[in-house]
């Protein structure tokens, strides 16, 4: 099976760029499973796994120090475009994160990000709804318990 060519979009700053680094684990209508390092690497952070909930509007990402640590989940609100003739996906960052300390703390960020986008145009009224809507619904699984239930695609590929 040929994986399919992964773009992400980012509204601020504008930029779309071809991910040729990630390696695709899986993939199929409904998700995307890649590991990767950093594209530009921090302090932390050094590598990691995600998942592509295509159709729940959000992707649960690892990351990991270099010496392997768990550092946080990373959970971008998404939304996504699969383009047949190019055999491609682009994946736009709706802004909206959620992160999930070790210790469980959970936090969520960027969303003041939301309001200028919208109204300087870089986000449509229908694509911030659904940000809200799939942060809401990534937030209710997370305070429920059930993050574990989402790692589970990404840990089945860890060991690889």
């Amino acid at each position: 099976m040929e994986y399919p060519l992964l773009y992400r979009k980012r509204i601020i700053p504008a930029e779309c760029i071809l991910l040729k680094d990630d390696t695709i684990l899986s993939w199929d209508q409904e998700r995307i499973v890649t590991k990767w390092r950093a594209l530009k690497p921090k302090k932390d952070l050094h590598h990691g796994y995600s998942c592509y909930f295509l159709n729940e509007g959000y992707k649960v990402s690892k990351f990991y120090r270099s010496d392997d640590s768990l550092l946080y989940y990373y959970c971008d609100i998404i939304t996504s475009e699969y383009h047949k003739d190019t055999h491609s996906f682009i994946v736009t960052d709706l802004l909206a994160d959620v992160i999930i300390y070790p210790d469980g703390f959970v936090k969520v960020v960027d969303l003041d990000e939301m309001v200028p986008a919208l109204e300087q145009g870089g986000i449509s009224m229908e694509n911030l709804k659904s940000a809200l809507l799939s942060c809401n619904r990534l937030l209710t699984i997370i305070y429920d318990g059930r993050l574990p239930e989402l790692a589970n695609y990404i840990e089945a590929f860890e060991s690889l």
